[in-house]
């Protein structure tokens, strides 16, 4: 691994959290994979040589228990879902270079190869635990079969997970109040021996490794809390019969009936999937990116210069599982000797028109309704990667997302390659015998430079934009210089014009595709040029376009109103059918609460009054947001600069899950001035922003009360 600029010498592999194969896949889901895939395009398009690889997730509880539901073993059960992952990834553009599951063989080999290095170099131990046990079926409880309260938040809680509060990971043992979910009934705690990785033994590495490590800064700070503390051991076996069986079961020693912890065996799937890739392939050797140098393959006391240890490992994973990626899997490799992450980047997670997503009500817009619907893929892609940052949550609604393909994709990019091509082809019979321009040349040399820039700092969405500006650029180049004019009074300054549009159609193709690789491919044709656009290189961009193309068609179609108004229709029809059929509450996946507004039921008034006097002594002013981002390490917390007219504030807010913080700045807010200062997650908040209810509904004014005004 490496710290350099992209391409580099090491060969990279890029990765995204493995889809739990228990479910149809909706919006939510791909948002993770379509940046993962346009991330991968875009290293190759700079020159990087990169594999991107994933698998479905086959083991744990939740499979279990429902192919039992079904009738049928887990294994039947998960293959089947697994199977559909396989086709449905593909539709949305989604190119995986091998895309393996949990279960195959090579998994099996590879994760027990680690568990019996960590084994030899002395990094496992047995340990009595308490476990959940449910006396009525007779069975232990691990993870998903055991609810309870978290230990540390205090909220409702899984066995392995605090996944409505504090978002921890959760040991066997440690759940409170604990009730069994296949009775309901209280489960009670029994002692019981398992297998546990010594997570201790990493934890000066693990701190290095934070320092290290590239990506979101949610990914980079939010373990500190755990990596800096008292980081406790992970427990690596579960008492099931479904799963990889521990090393050395029935040998005497070991305990009967272990399996390995789900989230031991699926991150290896990783470096499985990996070794399948370089199997198939001549230019392509797995131990290049995922193995040490022999030298430094020396159980804990490694030497930390990992400079050329191995290849650029990226994760691409929602923010639900940053411990997973920066903690656990970080040791495993490294007690196993292999090559450290060169990033991780944790994704936002994605609501539905403004609510959080909940299948058990039918809020979501699922992979096959999308597809069924006849849209491209890649208008689907450009909304994902171009909606927000990473780190922010994206919301999914079809009115925006028809106001993004109408605007960005028909008006703007499409609307300049095809008016350019047409006239081109009309006039010309393809691209004009001549230079392109110097000022045309630098500016697409400017783009090119900003794609490198963008992908070296993994702002995936810059990527994307740079296609969408040249764009920009071109429409207003071709509105300035109306080559239509051109043509009578100034022939060669029309070919002139019409020459560097066409180049710069010819870098939006190259340029786009990492996003919109269906689309660019179209594009790509359209210029008569060989090969594929996903041969082409950055370089490309600038390379001579064919002197002859034929008649251009329209990339993009606008989508009616009409359109959109019957598929918010359907969408919120289904919702009521579910929410009908599903009164006894939100189900696993949803983690806000998503009642509509028109049943929200207001608190009573407070029987307390204050004196005007002491309303007076409230400094409430209007303000104007200027910058908003996450806090470092909080997934609730935005840093906000506010302009109350006399000084800017810098104020933290709760908001960050539910505001898109890139359309923040210039929004009009109340803010309460005298509020004592307070350090929240080590930012310093000066002043409190006012809003409404569980949805943080910003105050504002009606009409422009100047900066500062004092609310009376």
């Amino acid at each position: 691994m490496s710290h350099e600029e992209f391409p580099t010498d090491d060969p990279a592999v890029v990765t995204c959290g493995l889809p739990y194969a228990n479910g149809d896949l909706h919006v939510g889901h791909l948002r993770t994979y379509v940046l993962g895939d346009a991330l991968s395009r875009a290293l190759r398009r700079v020159g990087q040589q990169t594999a991107f690889v994933c698998g479905s997730d086959m083991h744990g509880t939740p499979i279990a228990v429902n192919a039992a539901e079904e009738g049928v073993d887990p294994e039947t059960f998960a293959l089947e879902y697994h199977e559909q992952y396989e086709e449905t990834f593909p539709r949305f553009n989604v190119e995986f270079d091998n895309y393996g599951h949990t279960h195959d063989e090579t998994n099996t080999e590879t994760t027990r190869e680690f568990v019996e290095s960590w084994i030899d170099n002395d990094h496992v131990f047995e340990k009595e635990i308490q476990v959940a046990y449910d006396p009525d079926a007779d069975q232990w409880l691990p993870d998903r079969l055991v609810e309870g309260t978290c230990p540390y938040c205090g909220e409702h809680a899984r066995g392995d997970e605090c996944d409505e509060g504090c978002q921890r990971h959760l040991e066997p043992g440690e759940i409170e109040n604990p009730e069994s979910t296949l009775t309901g009934n209280p489960a009670e705690y029994r002692e019981r021996d398992h297998k546990f990785l010594r997570l201790s033994d990493f934890q000066a590495y693990l701190q290095g490794f934070l320092d290290r490590m590239e990506g979101t800064d949610n990914a980079k700070n939010q373990p500190r809390e755990w990596v800096d503390g008292d980081l406790q051991d992970l427990c690596i076996t579960r008492d099931m019969d479904w799963g990889i069986d521990y090393p050395g079961e029935g040998d005497g020693e070991t305990p009967e009936d272990l399996v390995l912890y789900v989230w031991v065996d699926a991150p290896i799937e990783y470096v499985s999937s990996t070794k399948q890739y370089s199997e198939r392939v001549d230019d392509y050797d797995w131990e290049d990116v995922w193995k040490i140098d022999g030298e430094k393959r020396h159980g804990t006391e490694w030497d930390d210069d990992w400079t050329d240890a191995g290849g650029e490992i990226v994760h691409v994973i929602g923010r639900d599982i940053i411990q997973h990626h920066c903690v656990f899997w970080p040791a495993m490799l490294r007690g196993a000797g292999y090559n450290e992450p060169r990033s991780v980047l944790a994704t936002g997670f994605v609501g539905i028109d403004g609510k959080a997503l909940s299948t058990s009500r039918n809020r979501a817009v699922w992979a096959d309704e999308y597809l069924e619907e006849g849209f491209h893929p890649d208008l689907f892609r450009y909304y994902m990667v171009n909606g927000s940052g990473l780190e922010t949550d994206v919301d999914f609604s079809w009115d925006r997302f028809a106001e993004r393909v109408n605007g960005e994709l028909v008006g703007n990019l499409g609307n300049f390659c095809y008016r350019s091509l047409l006239f081109a082809q009309r006039n010309y019979d393809g691209t004009p015998d001549t230079e392109v321009s110097d000022d045309v040349r630098e500016r697409i040399e400017d783009a090119v430079d900003e794609f490198g820039a963008a992908l070296d700092d993994y702002r995936v969405r810059d990527v994307g934009a740079v296609a969408v500006d040249l764009a920009d650029f071109g429409n207003e180049y071709i509105q300035r210089n109306e080559p239509w004019k051109l043509v009578d009074e100034d022939p060669d300054e029309a070919a002139q014009v019409i020459r560097d549009c066409v180049q710069l159609a010819k870098a939006i193709a190259v340029c786009m595709q990492p996003v919109l690789p269906g689309k660019a491919e179209e594009l790509w044709e359209q210029l008569g040029e060989d090969g594929s656009v996903h041969e082409a290189g950055l370089d490309d961009a600038l390379a001579a376009p064919p002197a002859d193309f034929d008649e251009p068609t329209e990339l993009f179609e606008g989508i009616e109103d009409e359109r959109i108004e019957e598929l918010n229709a359907k969408l919120q029809e289904r919702i009521e059918e579910a929410t009908e059929d599903d009164e006894e509450g939100s189900d696993a996946d949803e983690t806000t609460d998503d009642e509509d507004t028109m049943d929200f039921d207001p608190e009573p008034l407070t029987e307390k009054r204050i004196a005007v006097d002491d309303f007076e002594d409230l400094d409430i002013r209007v303000g104007r947001i200027e910058t908003a981002e996450p806090v470092e390490g909080s997934d609730k917390l935005a840093r906000l600069e506010v302009d109350i007219g006399v000084e800017t504030r810098q104020v933290v807010a709760g908001i960050k899950q539910l505001h898109d913080l890139d359309e923040l700045p210039g929004t009009r807010v109340v803010l309460l001035a005298n509020m004592e200062k307070a350090e929240l997650f080590g930012v310093e908040s000066n002043g409190m922003v006012l809003a409404a209810g569980e949805e943080a509904d910003l105050l504002t004014t009606h009409e422009d009360a100047p900066l500062g005004s004092k609310i009376r």
